[in-house]
C-alpha cells in the first residue's frame, strides 16, 4: 500500500492498494450502442477525480473505501489481458469489435496511471491484436498516447470521447473537483482531431436544474460544434440510493440547498437504478434534440466511424437500437428495440436468416424491411435520416 500526497494546498491523500485480478476483460452480454463496444476493462477501481456525481460508488459496485481517494491497482492486469486477448489461449476467440477502457468504476487515465502505466501497456496490447479501441475518460492525460492511438487508428480504429457534466468552468470545478477544465478537455479534443482521430462529447450526467439549463446545454453543444466534433452522447442523471445519494446530497445541501426539495421529488421513485421521473427525462430529451438538431450534431456515434470494424449482426443491432434510442427521445412510438435484442442474441450470423426474419420476436414488417435494407446495403435510408 502507498499513500501519496497529490497536494500541499488541500492536503488530498490518495490511498494506492495493489491487488491481483482474476480477469481483466468484461464481455458485454451484447453489443453495447452507447459505445459501440463488446467488452469493456476497468484497470483501476475508485477514481481519484471524485466527481460528486459518478455512480461508481454506488454498493452495487462493489468499490472498497473512500471511492475518491481509495484507489486499487490491478497490477497483473496486463498479463492476464495478453492472456485474454491471445486466440490461441482461447477454445472460442473473442468477437472483434471495439474495447472501451474508461468509464465503470475507475477512469484508465486517472493520476494513478502516470506511475503505473497499465493504459499504455494495454493499447500496445491492443494494437499488437488488431483491436479497434474507444477510450472515454475526463482527463487530459490521454494526450500522453496520442502516438499509440495514431498507430491504433491506422491499423483499425480509435474513438476518443471525453466526457462532460457542462462547459461551464465554475460549475465544474464544483462538481468534477479533480478533473482538468472544461476548456482543458475541449482543447485536447481538437488536438486529436487534428491526428484523424474521431472524437466526441460524452454530456453526461447533466445535473438537474444546474446544468441541464438550455443556456447550459445550448452553451456545451456549441463549444462542441465549434470543436467539430464527431458526436455529442447525452444522459441525464441518475442517483442510486445509499452512498451515491448521500454523498451528492451532502454538496447540494452545501452548494445549492434551495434545490433539494425539487430533487427529493423528481428522484422519489428512484428505485435501484436510481432513475429521475419519466416526466424530467422526457422533458430533458426533448430539449437536447432539440438543441442538437439546431447545431447538425449527431446524437449517437456515427455508422461510418464503426461499421467497417464490428460484425453484420453488431451493425444491424447498434442501427436497430440507434433509431429506437432517436424516436423515443423525440416522444415518439418504436418498434426497433425489441427486434434488436432479439438479433443481438443470435448465434448465427444474420444473412442466414433472410427468408424468415419474421420468426423473430420483435421483427416486424417495418423493421424486416429495415433490416433487409441493411443487409443489402450496409445502412439504412430511414436511419440515415434520423441521424442527421
Amino acid at each position: 500500500m502507498y499513500n501519496w500526497r497529490l497536494s500541499s494546498k488541500n492536503r488530498l491523500i490518495m490511498v494506492i492498494t495493489e491487488i491481483e485480478a482474476k480477469s481483466i476483460l468484461r464481455k458485454h452480454k451484447k453489443i453495447d450502442s452507447w459505445f459501440v463496444s463488446r467488452y469493456g476493462m476497468n484497470l483501476y477501481r475508485g477514481c481519484i477525480h471524485d466527481c460528486v456525481y459518478c455512480d461508481g460508488r454506488a454498493e452495487r459496485y462493489n468499490v472498497d473505501g473512500d471511492f475518491g481517494k481509495d484507489i486499487a491497482v490491478k497490477v497483473n492486469a496486463i498479463e492476464l489481458l495478453e492472456r485474454e486477448l491471445d486466440p490461441r489461449r482461447k477454445r472460442i476467440p473473442l468477437i472483434k469489435g471495439f474495447i472501451i477502457l474508461g468509464g465503470g468504476v475507475g477512469d484508465s487515465y486517472q493520476p494513478a496511471e502516470k506511475r503505473y502505466q497499465l493504459t499504455r501497456k494495454a493499447l500496445e496490447l491492443l494494437l499488437d491484436y488488431d483491436f479497434p479501441v474507444h477510450i472515454l475518460t475526463k482527463s487530459t492525460l490521454v494526450e500522453r498516447d496520442i502516438d499509440l492511438l495514431t498507430e491504433i487508428n491506422k491499423k483499425s480504429k480509435v474513438l476518443v470521447s471525453i466526457s462532460f457534466s457542462s462547459t461551464d468552468e465554475e460549475i465544474s470545478r464544483r462538481f468534477e473537483p479533480r478533473v482538468p477544465s472544461p476548456r482543458e478537455r475541449l482543447n485536447l479534443l481538437k488536438e486529436i482531431k487534428k491526428q484523424g482521430i474521431a472524437c466526441g462529447m460524452f454530456l453526461m450526467p447533466v445535473i438537474p436544474h444546474i446544468t441541464d439549463t438550455p443556456h447550459l446545454l445550448d452553451q456545451s453543444l456549441a463549444r462542441a460544434a465549434e470543436a467539430k466534433l464527431d458526436y455529442v452522447i447525452f444522459s441525464g442523471m441518475t442517483l442510486k440510493p445509499g452512498r451515491q445519494q448521500d454523498h451528492f446530497f451532502a454538496v447540494l445541501r452545501e452548494s445549492y440547498p434551495e434545490l433539494l426539495e425539487e430533487y427529493h421529488s423528481i428522484y422519489a421513485n428512484a428505485g435501484k437504478w436510481g432513475n429521475a421521473s419519466y416526466e424530467y427525462y422526457d422533458q430533458l430529451h426533448l430539449l437536447f434534440d432539440k438543441i442538437a438538431g439546431q447545431y447538425k450534431i449527431p446524437r449517437r456515434i456515427p455508422l461510418g466511424h464503426f461499421k467497417d470494424h464490428i460484425n453484420e449482426n453488431d451493425r444491424v443491432v447498434i442501427i436497430l437500437e440507434q433509431m429506437d434510442y432517436i424516436l423515443k427521445m423525440r416522444g415518439q412510438k418504436s418498434p426497433y428495440g425489441y427486434g434488436a435484442y432479439s438479433i443481438s442474441q443470435l448465434k448465427q450470423p444474420i444473412g442466414e436468416l433472410t427468408n424468415s426474419l419474421r420468426q423473430l420476436k420483435g421483427v416486424g414488417p417495418v423493421t424486416e424491411r429495415i433490416v433487409r435494407e441493411i443487409l443489402q446495403t450496409g445502412s439504412s435510408t430511414y436511419y440515415e435520416k434520423l441521424m442527421s
